[in-house]
C-alpha cells in the first residue's frame, strides 16, 4: 500500500462533496501537470490511502482521509469540449490525461493546518512542506501518514 495527499479547492470540491456524492465516491480528474499525471497513471494503485487536502483557501489544510477504489484510467474530461478540463491535443488512441477513483474514509474533527503541519519536525521532509513543491498529488510516506492520522485524533 502506497500513500498520498491529493489537493482540491474547497470552493470546487470538498471533503463534504465526498462524503455526499453518490456511493461517496468521486472520479478524480482534471489533473493537467505532467508529473501528478505519472503518479497517478503509474504508481497511484488500488487501495491506496490518500489524505485529502483543502488548497487555494483561506487556511489551507488537511481535513481528511480518502481511498483509491480505482486505479488509473483514461480521464474522458480531456475529450469533452464543454469540460473546463478539455486538451485538444489529447488523443482518444494515445491519452495523455488519466483519472482515479476515490472513495470518502474520513473527515477529520479538526483540520490541520499548512501552517500546523510546517511546525511539526515529524514532518520536516514532507513533500507538503517542502518549499516550492505545488503538484496537485504527492507521495507521502508511511510515517507521514501515521503522524498524521495520530495528529488527527488527539485534535
Amino acid at each position: 500500500m502506497k500513500y498520498w495527499l491529493m489537493k482540491s479547492e474547497p470552493d470546487e470540491f470538498s471533503i463534504d462533496d465526498l462524503l455526499n456524492a453518490e456511493k461517496q465516491t468521486t472520479a478524480w480528474q482534471g489533473i493537467r501537470n505532467y508529473q501528478a499525471r505519472n503518479f497517478l497513471r503509474d504508481d497511484v494503485q488500488l487501495n491506496d490511502l490518500v489524505l485529502f487536502y483543502h488548497s487555494s483557501c483561506k487556511v489551507p489544510a488537511i481535513v481528511g482521509v480518502a481511498k483509491i477504489t480505482q486505479a488509473a484510467s483514461i480521464d474522458i474530461t480531456a475529450f469533452d469540449i464543454q469540460s473546463k478540463y478539455y486538451d485538444a491535443k489529447s488523443d482518444p488512441n494515445n491519452p495523455r490525461w488519466f483519472q482515479v477513483d476515490l472513495s470518502y474514509v474520513e473527515k477529520f474533527a479538526k483540520q490541520l493546518t499548512l501552517t500546523e503541519l510546517k511546525a511539526d519536525p515529524a514532518l520536516a521532509e514532507m513533500v507538503l512542506v517542502t518549499k516550492g513543491t505545488r503538484l496537485s498529488v504527492q507521495p507521502v510516506t508511511e510515517q507521514e501518514f501515521m503522524h498524521i492520522k495520530r495528529l488527527a485524533q488527539a485534535s
